[in-house]
C-alpha cells in the first residue's frame, strides 16, 4: 500500500471507529495521536491552515471531496513521506484490525 493510501485509510478507519462507542481507548488514543502528529507536521511546514482539513475529515470521513482535499494537502506538505506519520498510521491500522 502506498504511504498516502495507508495514511488516508488509517485516518478514515480511525474516525469511523472513534465515533462509535465500541472503539476501545487504545484505538481512540492512537487515532488522536495520528491526528495530532499530522497537525504538528503541517505546522512545522508553515501550513497551520491546512490542519483544519484533518478536523473536517473527522466529521465527514466518507466524503470523497474532503478525502481528495486531505490527500492533496498531505501530498503538498510531503507528509506522506514522513516516517513517523507512516509508522503511526500503521500502528493505528494494526489496532483496528488485530490479527
Amino acid at each position: 500500500m502506498e504511504p498516502i493510501s495507508l495514511i488516508l485509510a488509517a485516518l478514515t478507519a480511525g474516525a469511523v471507529a472513534a465515533a462509535k462507542d465500541t472503539a476501545g481507548t487504545a484505538v481512540k488514543d492512537a487515532y488522536e495521536g495520528l491526528k495530532a502528529l499530522i497537525k504538528k507536521k503541517f505546522a512545522e511546514k508553515g501550513k497551520t491552515d491546512d490542519s483544519d482539513i484533518v478536523d473536517k475529515h473527522e466529521k465527514k470521513p466518507d466524503s470523497e471531496g474532503v478525502k481528495t482535499l486531505l490527500k492533496e494537502e498531505l501530498l503538498e506538505a510531503k507528509i506522506d513521506r514522513d516516517a513517523e506519520v507512516i509508522k503511526t498510521a500503521e500502528e493505528l491500522l494494526k489496532q483496528l484490525k488485530p490479527e
